[in-house]
């Protein structure tokens, strides 16, 4: 009986291993320094191909992407987050409503202001839902940080 166990385990470890969590979103996090004191923080998302990401005022149903900024007294927020990037709208019959949202890579852009000379980092979340024709994935919350100010930049 040992024996049949352990070679029902040894068949089935490969099917567990190649059943992996899929990840179709890849976010990138990066700074671009516009003058003195202002910076635009990218938050980059790379869709696979087949895959889209809703938009921040995607419409009713799924989770649209949200940024959360955490406080920092060296850094203030200049507007809301812009989005650049190809938005499409369509109406999904899951959700029974017109959703917005990209497919293949969005640029997420917020402008801040850095007080002082000093060299520091953003901190925050982005939440974000995924959905390809046949499945949506769990909500998903992601960590960044991102350096803004000090001499280097």
């Amino acid at each position: 009986m040992k024996k049949l166990l352990t070679l029902i385990a040894l068949f089935a470890l490969p099917l567990l291993v190649s059943a992996q969590i899929e990840n179709p979103v890849k976010w990138n996090f990066s700074s671009k320094k516009i003058n003195e004191t202002t910076y635009e923080l990218h938050m980059t998302a790379t869709i696979d191909h087949g895959w889209h990401l809703y938009a921040q005022e995607a419409g009713e149903g799924p989770v649209a992407t949200a940024f959360k900024f955490s406080k920092n007294p060296l850094v203030a927020n200049s507007g809301k987050v812009k989005e650049d990037g190809k938005l499409l709208k369509a109406f999904d019959k899951n959700f029974n409503s017109e959703l917005k949202y990209y497919a293949d890579k969005v640029d997420f852009v917020q402008t801040v202001v850095v007080k002082g000379k000093a060299a520091t980092k953003v901190k925050g979340s982005v939440e974000f839902m995924t959905c390809d024709d046949h499945q949506c994935l769990p909500p998903k919350e992601l960590e960044f940080a991102i350096a803004v100010g000090g001499a280097a930049k």
